[in-house]
């Protein structure tokens, strides 16, 4: 099932795409998204007699995290290289604030702070209720789903200021989307499935999750162990190979196989 949040010109609403997305994860000409009665974080999929063409709407981002967006840093062994890092040990944490988060179609401000504004492409898993402590084997059971992130990030500012906090936490620095894909397993990822970003139409990352060094049930058990996960937090679970850097103008496409494609262009702030 893919969830998605939208508007119509007017108050958000929360829906089920329908259909099959193409070779390049485009919904078909005839999907429709079937309106549905509230948040299904919290009253569950409670479909309406309500559709909508997509041409007729704005997706947004599909979630909005109420308390926080947990990034993973270095967790695939070829990213770590090709910043001159080694690979880490256990999973290396960050948080992104909740008003970083953005969706498809929004822009990527490029803040005045920075002078080198790059891209990170990467899976995101959505938390379904509240956690803590989730064995890895149990972790399926507080997954709500799967979408997609660009973890914008000023590298510059990583590099001085040691801690990603303002590197990674300005607005706009965490766009998320299309929507959220429910009916995937973990082991689906560890398998392995294609992620890709284009910059301007060109393949700059082009990786897989099966390159993952701590796969998702190890870090929502490792992230479970630290802090208390809540109904709509994100965990981005680190970016292939491939990083570098955006201006504006540019337009940023992700794309993960059966999750479809998050488009984005950089603005100037």
């Amino acid at each position: 099932m893919r969830i998605t949040r939208f508007t119509t010109g007017e108050d958000p609403l929360y829906g089920v795409l329908t259909g099959d997305l193409d070779e390049f994860g485009q919904p078909d000409e005839d999907s429709v998204i079937v309106a549905l009665a509230g948040d299904p974080l919290y009253v569950g999929v409670k479909l309406l007699e309500q559709e909508h063409k997509l041409e007729d709407v704005r997706l947004l981002a599909p979630v909005l995290p109420r308390s926080k967006v947990v990034g993973i840093g270095r967790n695939y062994a070829a990213h770590a290289a090709e910043l001159g890092s080694d690979v880490p040990t256990e999973p290396l944490m960050f948080l992104k604030p909740n008003t970083s988060v953005v969706g498809p179609g929004d822009p990527i401000f490029y803040p005045p702070q920075t002078q080198n504004l790059h891209y990170e492409g990467e899976l995101a898993v959505v938390i379904g209720r509240i956690c803590r402590d989730v064995p890895p084997e149990q972790a399926t059971d507080v997954i709500h789903g799967y979408t997609i992130a660009n973890d914008v990030t000023a590298r510059d500012l990583q590099k001085s200021d040691v801690q990603f906090t303002r590197a990674k936490g300005f607005d706009s620095f965490c766009p998320l989307g299309p929507w959220i894909e429910t009916d995937l397993d973990p082991q689906t990822f560890t398998d392995g499935v294609s992620i890709q970003t284009h910059l301007n139409g060109d393949v700059v990352q082009d990786g897989n999750t099966r390159d993952l060094i701590f796969d998702i049930p190890t870090l929502v058990a490792y992230i479970s162990s630290v802090m208390t996960l809540l109904p709509g937090d994100i965990i981005l679970t680190g970016t292939p190979e491939g990083v570098g850097p955006m201006q504006v103008g540019d337009e940023v496409e992700v794309s993960i196989a059966g999750l479809g494609t998050l488009t984005n262009k950089v603005a100037r702030r």
